[in-house]
């Protein structure tokens, strides 16, 4: 469990110094043996990493487009398991100011998040609704970005494009047609089938795709 503390002064270091104050060595090493060790943990727990974003918004109400995906990046940045699953909440917070264009960056936070529990909520709780406004252009280039997930060696990409459908099947927006083709581009991508898709194929299905 890392000890030097961030400076406050800004939303990054505000959030790392509150991370770390809310530590325990008990739960960083729970989480070492849970989720492996490539990545460093505070040991807070997940609802005082919800509550200092919360925190963090208030301390910082004007934050932007810029600001939220910048300070997004800044806290994914280092390899500490808090830091990351609040990038991530901060993000489900302040959805309605994303874009398509971050898909981008958040292609790159899946490809290095490499748990369910970091890519679980990309995909469901930030990629799903953004899928869900976008509309003409915007939404076809989205679906585009969407098939190269489905279709890539990645595993966990393509558990994240499967999962993104999530949202509009458990809203009765579901599209039967464009699940399936994200199945097709699964099943055809290399070891395609693996546990953490099959997993998340399971998720959707249960949920009302046909």
């Amino acid at each position: 469990m890392p000890t030097g503390r961030a400076p406050a002064s800004d939303p990054a270091g505000f959030i790392d110094e509150s991370l770390q104050y809310e530590s325990s060595w008990e739960r960083a090493e729970d989480y070492e043996r849970r989720f492996g060790t490539d990545l460093e943990y505070y040991g807070a727990s997940v609802g005082a990493v919800r509550g200092t974003v919360r925190n963090a918004e208030r301390r910082y109400p004007d934050l932007g487009h810029d600001d939220v995906t910048a300070l997004a990046s800044e806290l994914w940045a280092r390899a500490v398991f808090e830091r990351r699953l609040a990038a991530v909440v901060l993000l489900q917070s302040a959805g309605r100011l994303l874009r398509p264009s971050d898909l981008t960056r958040i292609e790159g936070f899946l490809r290095a998040a490499r748990l369910p529990e970091l890519v679980d909520p990309l995909a469901v709780d930030v990629v799903g609704p953004l899928l869900l406004r976008l509309r003409e252009q915007d939404a076809v280039r989205a679906t585009a970005v969407l098939d190269r997930w489905a279709a890539a060696d990645d595993a966990w990409l393509r558990r994240a494009a499967v999962l993104a459908h999530l949202p509009a099947f458990r809203s009765g927006e579901g599209d039967d047609a464009s699940f399936r083709r994200t199945v097709r581009l699964v099943s055809g991508a290399q070891q395609g089938r693996v546990a953490v898709v099959e997993e998340a194929l399971d998720l959707v299905r249960q949920s009302g795709a046909g």
